[in-house]
């Protein structure tokens, strides 16, 4: 059968087409790390996992990377640009990530954090340094992040110490574009001051820490000027002393429950009488202070709570049933008591008669005993004559 005269004509086309294909397809992509996981898709996310290995941030990582994953490494330091190809002794580091928005931090033995560490990361909007025992953070960690609108310091300065909580006050100063931080599980005694009054916060997560309340001006510092919304706090699982200063917090709450969605889960912690207590369920007067101070301020009055005092009604009652129960045993037994004392009397009555009579006998001269004769001398008798 003789071929068609047409057909090598349309073959031409069509396989040049399917060859233009084919090198587009086979283009080569950015090269992946080493010891890391790279996940094509509409953000190319990288997760390295690559235990004590890795000690510093990869420097081969695609500069079109969007979300960076390092878990469990053995970072220790993070110098100044750690992400952007710096050294320490360099004045300052290209942008080499300028499209990274997201960066996880966790579990990876990070210590120190120093000024700049996170330079040349423009587009940054997520940075999550949870579960690392820092001890040491630079005044400007967070510097040269424009973007960032999540900060995650979940048990991470639980380790540092005053000094920490100081450059931490410090670092957070300039974010003025953060929406969520998380502080849960640090042992914080108190929250820093520039956290409170970051413009945009939205959310600030202080649970698990070392909380007994948080004092006028704190709360002060929570409300913002004009109409933009207060941030959303959470407080659980904080151990909250129910006395004098806990008035202003109180007061606080019931009348914006909505900015503290766990304050149903708030407990007492202290004084010992309102221990494990619901929070909001508190009276006002039993958070009394001296000389009648109703601001939060002066000497704490200690108050038998309604725990205490429906175990004083209880000790009271059985009191009661035990006497109840006492008079009815008397008054079951009143015969054999009545025997009893009937015999108890005639007893003592023989016993006196017993001592009356000894003494009568005693008493009476006639029965007084003889005077012995003196030694030597001879008894004799009336007719002797002698």
């Amino acid at each position: 059968m003789a071929p068609c005269a047409g057909r090598p004509g349309t073959r031409g086309p069509l396989l040049r087409g399917m060859l233009l294909v084919a090198a587009a397809l086979s283009r080569p992509a950015a090269p992946c790390p080493f010891h890391c996981y790279c996940f094509a898709g509409p953000k190319l996310l990288l997760r390295c996992a690559s235990g004590a290995e890795l000690r510093q941030p990869p420097r081969d990582v695609p500069p079109d990377a969007r979300n960076l994953t390092i878990v469990g490494a053995n970072l220790t330091v993070l110098r100044a640009a750690a992400f952007a190809g710096g050294d320490a002794e360099e004045e300052e580091a290209g942008v080499r990530l300028p499209l990274l928005a997201t960066l996880r931090l966790t579990q990876n033995n990070i210590e120190v954090v120093e000024d700049g560490a996170f330079d040349g990361l423009p587009s940054l909007a997520a940075l999550d340094l949870s579960q690392n025992p820092l001890r040491v953070l630079g005044s400007a960690a967070f510097r040269g992040l424009p973007a960032l609108r999540s900060l995650q310091l979940n048990q991470a300065l639980a380790q540092g110490g005053p000094a920490l909580l100081e450059k931490l006050d410090a670092a957070l100063a300039p974010l003025a574009s953060l929406r969520l931080l998380g502080l849960a599980g640090n042992a914080l005694s108190h929250l820093p001051a520039s956290a409170l009054s970051l413009p945009r916060l939205e959310k600030l997560d202080a649970r698990r820490n070392a909380l007994a309340g948080l004092d006028p001006d704190e709360l002060h510092a929570l409300e913002r000027d004009g109409d933009l919304p207060g941030p959303r706090l959470l407080l659980a699982e904080n151990p909250l002393r129910c006395g004098c200063a806990a008035r202003p917090l109180l007061v606080w709450l019931r009348n914006a429950t909505e900015r503290v969605p766990d304050a149903r889960r708030l407990r007492c912690a202290a004084p010992r009488p309102l221990n494990n207590r619901s929070f909001l369920d508190l009276d006002e007067a039993w958070l009394r202070c001296a000389h009648g101070k109703a601001d939060g301020h002066g000497e704490e009055v200690e108050l038998a709570g309604p725990e205490l005092e429906a175990s004083y009604v209880f000790f009271g009652l059985v009191l009661a049933l035990i006497g109840l129960i006492f008079l009815m045993v008397l008054y079951l037994n009143r015969r054999g008591i009545q025997r009893w004392m009937r015999n108890l009397r005639e007893a003592c009555r023989d016993q006196m008669e017993g001592y009356h009579y000894r003494y009568e006998q005693d008493a009476d001269p006639r029965r007084a005993p003889t005077p012995a004769a003196p030694a030597g001398s001879r008894a004799t008798s009336p007719g002797s004559g002698l």
